[in-house]
């Protein structure tokens, strides 16, 4: 397997890998950051597997069930052909109440002859580091720990137990059916209550992709990536993932392997300018509540990135028994970058703030905590944005005055100033209006290059960086004005490799970056748009989606020159970058049109902002 081809199902508790060849290589329960029970993708000898297999005559092919995330492997030989539906059950029950357990079904659907497989079911508990023990337990065949950590998981199935644990071949006469759970079931499960699950389950899927806003042009493309990043989200705390896996490289042989299994702030805005313009506000408003029930009220630091519980302490550490993906070590688990000063998150808090109170309807003591929390991200900027930090690239290392934090600083006076316009709070206006200004004229004087003609990485420098490219879509920049334009020209001359897009190209913590940075490569096309090369940004956009996997999903890196995936998997900004640049050549601006129109409202009904 060279290209990351697998397909990820999930329910929003948790989510699986499974390749193209039916093997489920990555699965943590009962939740997206617990101890992986499979985990070959890290390790193909030690990390643990379900696989299928059958012999060479099978021909193997792979999709999912049309606008839902059940996963469906078929192999056929001519004569004999089954299929693994495969899904981690979330539906609503006959009393409105929504189940998300922590399980896999793996529902086998016989389609012609008499099929012949075999099963290696090898799940490792706790990252493949605990001793265990396996046993037939008669109902389900059971997988616990006999050292370190006590945990436990459950098989049941409607084949012999004896056939499954000793991997004999298997003669599939009727429909049949795996269950992998974290938990013992209290119900008797059979064919019948697993085929109950699949179809509920195909049905809350199908709505849900109902109420997805539809396009012109890349509907399909936009809703795979919605409904991937539907599977991102974590139900309990609304929080969204960066992406489902830990360790995958970001260039094969290196060290630039980190867990992604977390919430990172800077994802929050777009997050909810996508997925709003969708229809989905439930995402939105869930992932905004998240937000403000982490953000601390006064003087507290503020994280770049919390646990899916909004947990605060992220500690890193490296797992030496793993070889990690295709050898490349090592494999991390936490996440060191969560204490890191990063400016450019305060920027990225007040856009949510602001989307808050256009988007949504607020309680008086709602409206009230959100403006308390305005005024101290407006404080905390005051006392720091002329101070230099980290970067959006979390330079593990150097800090500097980076172009792209000190634009996010901007941006949260920005919308500071147009949230106390909202609510009329006009003693703070002035005071705001002339720091914005003050930071606008230290960005134009400081980060603009003049030999290049672009904005550069960061002040004084002669680097550039695909993040400049932001500066327009935030509001800083009008995409006619000659610096945006020469910034995108100069950027695109230095930085992009045949569509794809480096971060940048000087050295970092870990040498010169070498693979492309999917982002990025959507920023450049959008960018590209913006200014009016629209053909071309249209021609490099339909060249990268050729790049997805075979289901259509993107990683967090795209090799240069073999255009494999890279990194994370799946990645969740990534598609949302996807979506906005899709709908960019859709024809229709709905995003825009939400916005403006919210806005109108804002001005004209009180009730939007009870203040």
């Amino acid at each position: 397997m060279r290209n990351l081809d697998y397909g990820m199902i999930g329910n929003c508790q948790s989510a699986a890998l499974i390749s193209k060849s039916g093997s489920i290589d990555w699965c943590c329960l009962p939740k997206f950051d617990s101890p992986s029970m499979f985990a070959k993708l890290l390790d193909k000898n030690k990390g643990g597997a379900f696989e299928v297999n059958v012999d060479s005559s099978y021909v193997i092919s792979q999709k999912y069930i049309y606008k839902t995330n059940i996963l469906v492997t078929e192999f056929n030989n001519g004569e004999d052909a089954f299929e693994f539906i495969d899904f981690m059950p979330r539906y609503t029950t006959d009393n409105n109440i929504l189940q998300y357990p922590a399980e896999i079904v793996r529902y086998i659907k016989l389609l012609k002859g008499k099929p012949k497989f075999s099963v290696n079911y090898n799940p490792k508990l706790g990252y493949a580091k605990e001793e265990q023990l396996t046993q037939d337990k008669g109902e389900y065949i059971k997988t616990k720990t006999t050292s370190g950590s006590y945990d436990s998981v459950y098989l049941y199935s409607s084949f012999s137990h004896s056939d499954i644990l000793e991997g004999k071949e298997l003669t599939l006469e009727d429909n049949q059916y795996f269950l992998f759970s974290y938990f013992e079931k209290l119900l008797h499960q059979d064919v019948e209550r697993q085929y109950l699950k699949m179809q509920r389950t195909r049905v809350y899927w199908l709505n849900w992709a109902e109420n997805t806003t539809s396009y012109d042009l890349y509907n399909d493309e936009i809703l795979r990536s919605a409904l991937t990043l539907k599977m991102l989200t974590y139900e309990r705390s609304g929080a969204v993932l960066a992406a489902a896996t830990t360790s995958l490289p970001e260039t094969i042989g290196e060290v630039r392997n980190w867990d992604y299994r977390f919430c990172w702030i800077r994802d929050a805005s777009m997050v909810i300018k996508v997925v709003s313009g969708l229809g989905h506000e439930k995402i939105a408003k869930n992932f905004l509540e998240f937000i403000v029930k982490i953000i601390p009220h006064k003087d507290e630091k503020m994280q770049i990135m919390y646990g899916i519980d909004g947990q605060k302490k992220l500690t890193e550490e490296i797992l030496e028994h793993l070889e990690g993906y295709e050898g490349s070590k090592p494999v991390r688990i936490g996440n060191a970058a969560y204490h890191q000063t990063q400016h450019d998150i305060y920027g990225i808090l007040m856009d949510v703030l602001y989307q808050q109170y256009l988007r949504f309807q607020n309680t008086l003591f709602y409206s009230e905590e959100l403006w308390t929390i305005t005024k101290s991200t407006i404080d905390i900027v005051k006392k720091n944005w002329k101070n230099a930090d980290k970067g959006i690239w979390e330079f593990r290392t150097e800090e500097r005055h980076f172009t792209f934090s000190k634009l996010l600083c901007w941006v949260a006076i920005d919308r500071g100033v147009k949230i106390a316009d909202l609510l009329h709070r006009t003693d703070k206006l002035k005071k705001w209006k002339e720091l914005r200004a003050e930071i606008e004229q230290d960005i134009k004087t400081n980060a603009w290059n003049e030999d290049k003609q672009a904005y550069a990485q960061s002040y004084h420098s002669a680097d550039l960086d695909a993040s400049t490219l932001l500066m327009e879509s935030y509001g800083f920049i009008d995409a006619k004005d000659p610096r945006y334009v020469s910034t995108v020209l100069a950027t695109e001359k230095e930085l992009c490799q045949d569509g794809l897009m480096y971060r940048y190209i000087n050295k970092d913590d870990f040498g010169t970056p070498s693979s492309s940075f999917t982002i990025c490569s959507f920023w450049f096309i959008n960018s590209l748009f913006k200014i009016g090369k629209k053909k071309e940004a249209k021609r490099l956009f339909d060249q990268i989606l050729t790049y997805s996997n075979h289901l259509g999903l993107f990683s967090e890196d795209i090799d240069f020159k073999t255009k494999r995936l890279l990194g994370n998997f799946p990645q969740a900004y990534s598609h949302l970058a996807l979506i906005e640049t899709a709908v960019n050549f859709s024809g229709q601006s709905e995003e825009d049109q939400v916005i403006s129109a919210l806005s109108h409202e804002a001005e004209t009904d009180d009730s939007l902002n009870p203040l």
